[in-house]
């Protein structure tokens, strides 16, 4: 398939004045903002203000009080293969082994085993996992168990990755390493993506939009679009003028 026609087949994603509420508690107010095919897109904001909401709308899991949420101008209503969603947590079956961890999606599709066997290699190669397929998690590193769970979300090759804070709990030098995999894998694959974090820096890194959100109620007070090179310099002017301009916002918000 040409790269033309894989952005085709690809995702764009539409939030169209959503608000959200939970009982009492309003979560977002009126949160608008578009993520074209193929692009790479970043939420940062304070604790609660609604981003993790956002992404499980996308992913089906949550509706829209009002506004709507769609995937090439379609409702999203349910969760979808097409929407891959990765936790924080790796989340990983610990009685299965990394390969049966990955093949889980392809085994619930019915995939001939051998067929199976030969997707999930190709998968663990990418992510730098090639000759731990009969490993379990208990015997991985935290930063080789989120490899196995990215795996686990790319074998069905879902057209949009949905990132909930993948990085988190990592050390400093295993996530910067974990960033870097990450674009290697977008930039060989081209997918929609969508990460959710509270790391200023990381989403500068890796985004080509970044959105800044407001406390609850939540809103998008700023969409940057970055046009700086990658790999990109996290200590160059242009990083840290970018850096500048979200904390503002967020040190706005705190006071």
């Amino acid at each position: 398939m040409s790269n033309r026609e894989e952005r085709i087949k690809l995702q764009n994603i539409d939030i169209k004045n959503v608000s959200k509420s939970f009982g009492s508690l309003r979560v977002l107010e009126q949160v608008d903002f578009s993520i074209a095919k193929g692009e790479f897109a970043a939420i940062v904001g304070p604790s609660g203000c609604g981003k993790s909401t956002v992404l499980r709308m996308i992913a089906g899991l949550e509706s829209p009080g009002s506004g709507a949420v769609t995937a090439n101008g379609a409702d999203i209503e349910k969760p979808d293969p097409s929407r891959m969603l990765i936790f924080q947590e790796h989340a990983l079956y610990p009685w299965r082994t990394v390969a049966d961890n990955v093949a889980f999606g392809l085994e619930l599709a019915g995939m001939r085993k051998k067929e199976r066997s030969q997707r999930v290699d190709e998968v663990l190669a990418k992510v730098g996992l090639t000759g731990f397929q009969k490993y379990y998690p208990h015997q991985l590193s935290g930063g080789m168990r989120q490899r196995a769970a990215i795996a686990r979300a790319l074998v069905t090759d879902p057209e949009v990755l949905l990132l909930d804070e993948p990085f988190g709990a990592l050390d400093a030098i295993t996530k910067i390493s974990m960033q870097n995999e990450l674009l290697t894998l977008w930039e060989g694959t081209g997918k929609t993506v969508l990460l959710i974090t509270h790391d200023i820096d990381e989403a500068i890194y890796l985004a080509d939009t970044v959105y800044v959100m407001s406390p609850r109620p939540g809103r998008i007070v700023e969409q940057i679009k970055l046009s700086m090179p990658r790999p990109r310099n996290r200590n160059g002017a242009d990083f840290v003028a970018v850096r500048e301009r979200v904390m503002k916002h967020l040190d706005l918000a705190h006071h």
